[in-house]
């Protein structure tokens, strides 16, 4: 009882504050992994900042459950900004871990690594690292990631970046569920003063998810995001989606 009070305490806390601030077609992370899955992963996404114009961002990707605590993925990711002119923007791949099985303790937990090669090598390699953590309580399932951004090779001197994503959702039926999500930073991990502070890049909204089943391992999943519920400087009119096959 005294860890299931500690886990709602710290995902309800966080839900007034959350938002990582990235791109705009990005996730929340799960950490379960399914051996022997193998997925096609679409993921889609939009928001307009208010000096640069409109941004938006696909990214394609295949995974595989390699065991039965990793499931790795590549991505090709590209990007439209205000100019109306796709490109293709980075690689990804990313890596989540299963550190507890569904339901042995109070909170289940994972982690993510992920590498980002960028197609200008100018901007350095980006490595995203941290804790997933999903609660069920009964039809509701609560997450939240802590996630650390550092950049290497740049010249710039952009320090790590220190974010969180998380997620409510009410599991009404399979095909159709209903909650919100929401993305953000915290500035750098040396300023902590930026926690006592709206942070510049908070966006929450509603979403939606389901599955429908194929028959054997096949499934379409699918969720999707309007974030307009956001601080002063973040983008506005942010939509986001994802499509996974599962095979």
């Amino acid at each position: 009882m005294r860890f299931r009070r500690a886990a709602c305490a710290i995902l309800l806390g966080i839900i007034p504050l959350a938002a990582t601030a990235g791109e705009p077609n990005d996730y929340v992370f799960l950490p379960g992994v399914a051996y022997g899955e193998r997925e096609i992963d679409l993921k889609l996404g939009t928001w307009k900042q208010s000096e640069e114009g409109r941004t938006s961002a696909a990214s394609i990707g295949f995974g595989l459950g390699l065991t039965q605590k990793w499931f790795t993925e590549f991505y090709a990711v590209f990007q439209d900004t205000s100019d109306n002119s796709w490109h293709f923007d980075a690689w990804e791949w990313e890596n989540k871990f299963q550190l507890t099985e569904t339901g042995q303790y109070p909170v289940d937990a994972g982690f993510i690594v992920e590498i980002e090669k960028p197609n200008d090598l100018q901007g350095g390699y980006q490595v995203l690292i941290g804790p997933l953590l999903q609660k069920d309580l009964g039809k509701v399932q609560l997450n939240a990631n802590f996630l650390l951004t550092q950049i290497f090779g740049s010249h710039s001197s952009q320090r790590a970046e220190y974010g969180y994503q998380w997620q409510a959702k009410y599991r009404w039926q399979p095909k159709f569920e209903f909650g919100f999500q929401g993305f953000g930073d915290l500035s750098s991990w040396n300023h902590w003063e930026a926690i006592d502070q709206p942070s510049p890049q908070n966006r929450m909204g509603p979403a939606i998810f389901g599955k429908f089943a194929l028959g054997g391992r096949q499934a379409i999943r699918y969720n999707a995001a309007f974030l307009f519920i956001k601080s002063n400087n973040a983008p506005s009119q942010n939509i986001r989606a994802q499509i996974e096959y599962e095979f």
